[in-house]
């Protein structure tokens, strides 16, 4: 036994120091009243002696042998350190939190609430902080500085806070300077900062020459200097303005998806709905429309599904109509709708033996076919060939990119849509540092849904667009954004600058890029430093400018390991609006849950939706009934004694809503939604919530050749769009009212619409049995049926030929109908007169009315 007692000694003495090593760690933060920051943690971990000691020394049979301090130390092997650290900071928690009272009270103008308070103590070396809107983040970050200087954790000069806009630095600086001063703490050296400037200093000491920012960037984002390239390089290169317009005009808006189906067009003959195209045709799919605009802005005369000259109708078939009919060259053309498999989407029942039959039909007749499918098209040469078809037999072709679309609702892209796709595909792939062989590379790995023409084509263009970007920038001697930011952190990631701060924070985290990432995480890779990173992954509305929220909702993989909180109390919206907000905002998977709580007394008045097919008028409207309740008492004066009133468009174009007489009551300011972030005010109106290229949620959907440049991609429906109407909603103080056409409504109201947590035109929805709340002035509540088939527009009365009938407001991309006389009920309902239901049909060329 001694001998076995002996053998063992050493791992009990080993035992007994880092005991002893851990006590006086928790002995001493429980002493101070400080934080076990993770740093100290793992650092105690990595040093722990091998556990599992307890057992050999029983197995030994020495335990009697050891003394009660050899034993408990043995004991401590096995100890849950990481419980233990936890519950070491619950304690310290509670005591400052006690003791330090008077500072949180006083710090800030207004007291720090206990979420508030406990993000300040929690001085870890990595704290996440999601922060809802309105519940006070700036207090957290000013008074965290204030705390660490006071606490003697960090000295001031050594405190740094990052901000993403000039204004936001500025009015950190001015925040910290003042209530430093107010509570007698020495703020000298603490140092609030853009990333840019910060960049640019950091580059400066590593390389003794502090770098220039391009001049055309101080004017803005960089897309005027694009569209300056683009313009150029479209006036001398032929090429190039071929594949620009060709892009815009056909690529930018087709989606990738064979059997994604969404309408916009309704033909009035066939009585279905289908696709708009530049020519005034209405056709059945996606790849149809690119056809007919193909040939549409080639000046190609075509017929769309002409009847067959030849009887072909039988018991199993209806009289044949090909897709297009040549009629210069007496020649037929099928478009399939076949995806890179050759095969059709197996929801196509049928589909091939149909494919089968008109083949069959042509050699029959001796009619001549030409083909093509819709992976041919997108992904492949089939444009190409189809016009080679066209020109062997004699037709000429006259490309004219500025032909006017004969349906005015056909809108194609805007230059300015594709100048800001290309300057935010170059800011994704600047800041992470990618590139042409990288591109491929993913090209040929997890992206190969993307790889072929179209995306080859958009490559090609940004390429030219790039180089031209880069040689300018060499001209002028100077740097962009993304360049400067991934430049200023190769040298804090390679030890060749050190800026020597210790406290770093992060304001407005979920607009982070991957390059402003990886500058922070080389400010924070030495020992000794921390980093508290604040921000709302639920307001990450800033994606075109190169923000990536994989880098919030990958924090730990990205900085290490560390607490999360959550400041979940708005000290802005009633919790009406936080109800509403935070469940519409919540369905994305892919985002955070975390509740959201009002700090006002009472619950507030619900999001009200305006119906009006005439968004000025509602607006001066309600801008009139607002201004007459100030004047009579029953609209309360906001903090400053004034009313405030802001109008969020979702476009600076919705600007010319405003009335040019206002209230002089109150003080009525448009904003994008945009540039609201960060704004608040007591009244809320967002108008233009409608269906369609401007509506909101936009339809000018972002192009799929994004998520090449981007690591991580959001591929919820609308994700972006979601968000930015979250933000809408969040500015408000009292209230929230939202203007739709009802023949036009958003989805995103029929959304709120179905939660039942709002109100219509000033009055409680109605339930779809009837039995709806009743309004308290007596008033019948507002009666409102969500589409039973599509379940994203409501039915509004319209009226067909043979009279009134309810429709859904997102027709045509949704054809239910029913007729007045059924007043409930959740079937499909029959038919209005004159306007049949169309059954659903996948998009792409899929099953049709008629087997041709």
């Amino acid at each position: 036994m001694a001998v076995r007692h002996l053998a063992l000694m050493p791992s009990v003495a080993a035992a007994v120091g880092w005991h002893s090593t851990a006590g006086r760690l928790l002995e001493s933060t429980r002493a101070d009243q400080r934080w076990v920051p993770t740093e100290a943690l793992d650092s105690l971990l990595a040093s722990r002696p091998q556990q599992g000691l307890l057992d050999r020394v029983r197995a030994a049979g020495t335990e009697l042998l050891l003394t009660p301090l050899q034993l408990e130390a043995v004991v401590f092997l096995d100890a849950d350190l990481a419980r233990l650290a936890a519950e070491t900071n619950e304690a310290v928690t509670a005591a400052e939190l006690s003791t330090r009272r008077r500072f949180f009270a006083t710090i800030e103008k207004s007291p720090l609430s206990e979420e508030q308070a406990r993000a300040v103590v929690c001085f870890d070396n990595r704290v996440h902080v999601l922060a809802a809107a309105g519940s006070g983040k700036t207090s957290v970050m000013v008074a965290r500085a204030a705390y660490a200087v006071s606490r003697r954790y960090v000295r001031p000069e050594k405190i740094l806070l990052l901000a993403f806009n000039k204004a936001a630095a500025v009015e950190l600086q001015e925040r910290v300077d003042a209530r430093f001063a107010a509570a007698g703490i020495d703020s000298s050296g603490v140092r609030a900062s853009t990333f840019h400037s910060f960049g640019l200093d950091v580059i400066g000491q590593a390389t003794g020459t502090k770098p220039r920012l391009a001049s055309w960037l101080d004017r803005g984002d960089g897309l005027d200097m694009v569209e300056r390239i683009v313009d150029e390089l479209r006036d001398r290169n032929e090429q190039f303005r071929y594949g620009w317009d060709l892009y815009r005009l056909l690529y930018s808006r087709a989606p990738i998806n064979i059997d994604e189906h969404e309408p916009d067009g309704w033909d009035a003959d066939s009585k279905e709905n289908g696709y708009r195209t530049a020519g005034g045709d209405v056709v059945r799919s996606h790849g149809e429309r690119l056809v007919a605009d193909f040939l549409y802005y080639n000046g190609v005369r075509y017929v769309y599904e002409r009847p067959y000259p030849h009887r072909t109708g039988d018991a199993t078939h209806g009289q044949y109509r090909p897709d297009f009919y040549y009629p210069d060259i007496d020649l037929w053309h099928e478009h399939w709708a076949l995806g890179r498999d050759g095969k059709p989407p197996a929801a196509f029942t049928g589909y091939e033996q149909g494919m089968a039959w008109k083949r069959a039909t042509h050699a029959r007749y001796g009619t001549t076919l030409i083909e093509t499918t819709f992976a041919g098209v997108l992904w492949g040469d089939d444009l190409i060939r189809l016009a080679e078809n066209l020109t062997s037999r004699g037709l000429s072709l006259d490309w004219n990119p500025d032909r006017r679309p004969k349906d005015e609702w056909a809108k194609p892209v805007k230059h300015e849509e594709m100048y800001r796709l290309v300057r935010t595909f170059m800011s994704h792939v600047k800041s992470n540092s990618w590139t042409r062989e990288i591109l491929e590379n993913r090209l040929q790995g997890d992206l190969q849904h993307l790889a072929g023409s179209k995306t080859r084509m958009f490559l090609d263009l940004y390429w030219a667009v790039a180089a031209e970007w880069e040689r300018r920038l060499a001209a002028e001697g100077a740097v962009d954004f993304e360049d400067m930011l991934v430049a200023a952190a190769d040298q804090l990631e390679t030890g060749r600058a050190d800026l020597g701060y210790e406290l770093i924070m992060v304001d407005e985290f979920q607009d982070a890029s991957r390059a402003r990432a990886r500058l922070v995480r080389g400010l924070v890779s030495k020992p000794g430093r921390y980093l508290l990173a604040v921000g709302d992954d639920w307001q990450s509305i800033n994606r075109f400018a190169g923000a990536d929220l994989s880098v919030m909702t990958d924090f730990a993989a990205w900085f290490g390991r560390g607490p999360r909180l959550a400041l979940t109390t708005t000290f802005r919206c009633p919790q009406t609006i936080c109800d509403t907000a935070s469940a519409f905002i919540s369905k994305n998977p892919r985002q955070f849950t975390k509740p959201m709580r009002s700090a006002q007394a009472g619950p507030g008045a619900p999001v009200d939706i305006l119906r009006s097919p005439d968004t000025a008028a509602a607006l001066a409207g309600y801008l009139k009934g607002l201004s007459e309740g100030v004047a009579d008492g029953t609209v309360p004066r906001g903090r400053d004694g004034t009313v405030t009133v802001h109008v969020l468009g979702r476009y600076r174009h919705e600007a010319s809503v405003m009335p040019r007489l206002r209230p002089h009551n109150l003080d009525v300011t448009f904003h994008t939604v945009h540039s609201a972030k960060g704004l608040e005010a007591d009244y809320i109106v967002v108008p233009g919530m409608t269906t369609g290229t401007y509506g909101f949620p936009s339809t000018i959907t972002d192009d799929p050749v994004l998520h090449l440049a981007m690591p991580a991609p959001d591929t919820y429906d609308h994700a972006e769009e979601r968000r930015l109407f979250y933000v809408a909603l969040t500015r408000a103080r009292c209230a929230v009212t939202l203007i739709t056409d009802p023949q036009r409504m958003s989805p995103f109201v029929v959304e709120l619409l179905a939660s039942g947590n709002v109100t219509v035109d000033g009055r409680p929805v109605k339930t779809a049995d009837g039995q709806g709340r009743r309004p308290s002035d007596g008033r019948a509540a507002t009666a409102v049926q969500i589409c039973p088939r599509c379940e994203k527009g409501t039915l509004v009365e319209r009226h067909g030929r043979y009279g009134p009938f309810f429709g859904c407001s997102a027709f045509p991309a949704c054809t239910y109908t029913r007729s007045l006389s059924a007043r409930s009920g959740t079937g499909p309902g029959p038919a209005a007169p004159g306007l049949r239901p169309n059954r659903h049909r996948t998009g792409t060329g899929g099953p049709r009315r008629r087997l041709r």
